[in-house]
């Protein structure tokens, strides 16, 4: 019996999901395709009925995890005031607990050298995810020319993104707490010199 439309999008969804963890875990290079379908519940050999290469799959997880995580930022930025909006955008994002959580966090901070390097549908659903980052950020600016505002929201993700990276690369903890706290800071000076 074939299985139905519904069940098929089931399935692909639950390959995305493993292969994001995964890729988010491992990287995508050491995330192999036995590895994702074996934490999908799912056998090694039914992956190509559902997705052309892992490429494919990697733009697509990318993209849905990247979705998630804006998504859970204005969810969180929802009913607060504008004018504290950015700095608990910020304060959420370069935390703790996203550096210490590489599994569940932005794949930009967690694969942006390899998304540099992966294909180009790949790379255009990480700028996508990027671009859609920077856009909510861009809504919580104040006072900040509408010609500015686009290269400001940028350099703003830039920096949350670098300070997660790096974070998570210095294994004095000292360091990496104050890669964090010092990352939030500027930002935070930068916000109140703009008002």
């Amino acid at each position: 019996m074939r299985r139905s439309k519904v069940e098929t999008a089931k399935t692909r969804e639950r390959i995305v999901k493993a292969a994001g963890a995964e890729f988010l875990t491992n990287g995508i290079t050491e995330a192999g395709l036995a590895a994702i379908m074996r934490a999908a519940g799912l056998t090694h050999g039914g992956f190509y009925r559902h997705f052309d290469s892992k490429n494919e799959l990697v733009a697509e997880a990318c993209g849905k995890i990247l979705g998630s995580l804006i998504a859970g930022l204005e969810s969180h930025l929802d009913g607060k005031p504008r004018n504290r909006a950015l700095l608990l955008l910020v304060d959420r994002y370069v935390s703790r607990a996203h550096r210490d959580r590489p599994a569940t966090g932005c794949p930009l901070a967690g694969l942006g050298t390899e998304l540099a390097r992966a294909d180009r549908k790949t790379r255009e659903a990480a700028e996508e995810g990027l671009l859609r980052l920077s856009r909510l950020i861009a809504r919580q600016l104040e006072d900040v020319s509408p010609k500015k505002v686009e290269q400001e929201s940028l350099a703003i993700t830039a920096a949350m993104v670098g300070a997660i990276i790096l974070a998570r690369i210095a294994p004095d903890p000292r360091i990496s707490n104050s890669i964090l706290v010092g990352t939030r800071e500027h930002i935070a000076r930068a916000a109140r010199r703009k008002r």
